[in-house]
């Protein structure tokens, strides 16, 4: 017995060193490729625009670099404009999660491991070559076999997303080093003041749903629930028991991204203004009513379908569209005491009432930590003033929540994740529906449905029935 816990503490310290060693060779790898961006940040506020705009392209190309728990990292900062620059946060938004496609062999193997089976007695058809490639998985698309051999049903088109090799522990890795970068940037006052350490333990939170493919089988089907009775709202459907955490199949949605109706297609006024309602009224349905909310609603996640007709024509100008939400590893929930406090603030945005706005934005963190709380009032309400005059009347509602976030950042208002990630979710869906119906207020639809609805008796049962589809 003795020797053989000699040989297990042997093998672990082994394992202890190698494992060390490699943390170290990776950080020191870091070191030097975050260097130029970390000593760049020193000048970014003081040396011109032209040299911040420098800055913040060196910080984009250094995270794409860097690895996918960097990129994912740079993409949720994105969302958070409470703790960082607004122009970091917009070119954060642009991080590609493109990465490349790891080899069929390994997919095939991950796949028969994680099921316990041969490929093709799980697919008919499967394609070697993905569709796509992000930096946590790639997807194929592929047919599932009868389950009744014999049987005359139609095939079942599926979407295969299998996990990257490695990519658990890469993050897990990076993620020690992340962590240890973030204490130490308590120290250095150029970086004292984005509050790292405060945004990778939110972080930490996000990227365990990135990474594990049956959480995400698990949101879909809370999704799909919760919209059963929308006829033009859907998402894939998980295709039990064919779900483990490094392998999701779920259904193949065709269809075409919402970005060619906000940027491509011109005219079809009419589809692109139902494209906006539905938008609008999925994200507050999924808000104000079901309190569970997709919170990575950019474009590239959103399909359109059009009911198909012998005539194009007669499709676009008298169907309606179906929206097609994917991608659902990033989700939100909020406490009650958050989803009242947001409701008033959004009312209050949209009502211009400075105080309220303020007031709830400073109960929006369970341990608030602003150093001067009453200076951010102060500076909230003299704004609001000034959207209230007929010369601020022309500022969008959303373009105020914007302001009043740069307004948290620079007073240092602390705001809990879950609700700044709803915040700008909703500035991003109110972005791309500006675009499809510049006549359609997101924010005013937001203020008539709360100021309809009773909050103390039921928000729920209102809010549904007032957006029933």
């Amino acid at each position: 017995m003795r020797a053989q816990d000699g040989h297990a503490f042997m093998t672990s310290l082994v394992f202890s060193v190698f494992e060390g060693a490699i943390l170290v060779m990776r950080a020191l790898y870091l070191g030097i490729l975050f260097s130029p961006s970390i000593m760049m940040a020193a000048f970014a506020d003081c040396c011109g625009p032209e040299f911040r705009r420098l800055w913040l392209h060196v910080v984009h190309r250094t995270l794409e670099l860097a690895g996918p728990a960097f990129i994912k990292w740079g993409q949720w900062a994105a969302t958070r404009p409470d703790l960082f620059p607004r122009d970091l946060c917009t070119k954060l938004s642009e991080l590609h999660t493109k990465a490349p496609e790891h080899s069929f062999a390994y997919t095939k193997k991950t796949i028969e491991r994680a099921f316990g089976r041969k490929l093709p007695e799980i697919f008919d058809n499967f394609e070697e070559k993905p569709v796509a490639s992000g930096s946590i998985a790639q997807v194929h698309r592929a047919t599932l076999r009868f389950r009744y051999p014999g049987q005359q049903v139609k095939p079942i088109v599926v979407a295969v997303k299998v996990r990257h090799p490695g990519v658990g522990e890469s993050i897990r890795r990076d993620f020690v080093i992340i962590n240890l970068v973030a204490k130490i940037s308590k120290f250095i006052p150029a970086l004292k003041w984005w509050r790292l350490d405060e945004s990778v333990q939110q972080f930490a939170v996000f990227m365990m749903s990135q990474v594990d493919l049956a959480r995400e089988a698990a949101h879909l089907s809370r999704f799909i629930y919760n919209f059963r009775r929308w006829k033009d709202v859907s998402f894939p459907k998980p295709l039990y028991p064919l779900v483990h955490p490094a392998v999701l199949v779920e259904t193949y949605e065709q269809g075409e991204c919402v970005s060619h109706y906000v940027d491509d297609l011109e005219g079809h006024d009419r589809i692109k203004s139902a494209l906006a309602h539905i938008g609008t009224h999925a994200l507050l349905k999924m808000l104000l009513v079901d309190n569970f909310i997709h919170a990575d609603m950019h474009p590239g996640n959103i399909l359109v379908r059009v009911a198909q007709s012998k005539s194009s024509r007669k499709r676009l100008f008298k169907s309606k569209p179906h929206v097609i939400f994917l991608d659902v590893g990033m989700t939100a929930e909020l406490s009650k005491s958050d989803r009242v406090n947001l409701v008033e603030f959004f009312k209050a945005v949209a009502l211009r009432d400075g105080r309220t706005a303020a007031e709830c934005t400073l109960r929006l963190s369970k341990q608030q930590k602003c150093p001067d709380p009453k200076a951010f009032i102060e500076e909230v309400e003299e704004s609001f003033a000034f959207w209230g005059t007929p010369e601020g009347d022309l500022v969008h509602p959303a373009e105020c929540m914007q302001q009043l976030l740069e307004k948290v950042r620079r007073h240092r208002v602390n705001v809990d994740g879950n609700v700044c990630t709803v915040m700008v979710t909703t500035l991003v869906l109110e972005g791309w529906q500006r675009k499809l119906d510049p006549g359609y207020n997101v924010m005013q639809t937001l203020q008539t449905l709360l100021l309809k609805a009773d909050w103390a008796k039921s928000l729920s049962y209102t809010i549904e029935g007032l957006m029933a589809p």
